[in-house]
């Protein structure tokens, strides 16, 4: 899927991504998806779009928000990634909970 437009690193770019969500058991449209939504992103943040969001150049990089947002480590999940799991599971009262309180409500 990659766009007209797109530079050759940019389709390097999205192959190598898309190929990566591939081999973690992503299905190919998901993929697809996500691997072109991270190179546009990279593209407005050095200025290679026409049009850009607020948030593709202010936010920080998709390589390291996935890092500080992944399930792992030190940071974990976000209170609104916990929330909305919560919701998902029909927890009550989540709407008054910490994201401690949220980790434990939903158990993992």
């Amino acid at each position: 899927m990659p766009q007209p437009g797109w530079s050759k690193k940019r389709e390097r770019q999205y192959d190598h991504i898309k190929d990566g969500l591939l081999d973690r058991g992503e299905d190919e449209e998901t993929a697809a998806e996500i691997a072109a939504r991270t190179v546009n992103k990279e593209r407005a943040r050095a200025g290679e779009a026409k049009q850009a969001s607020r948030t593709s150049t202010d936010d920080i990089s998709s390589g390291r928000r996935g890092g500080l947002r992944s399930h792992r480590g030190a940071g974990g999940r976000t209170r609104d990634q916990l929330y909305n799991e919560a919701r998902q599971k029909g927890i009550k009262g989540r709407s008054k909970m910490t994201k401690a309180q949220l980790e434990e409500a939903v158990g993992r």
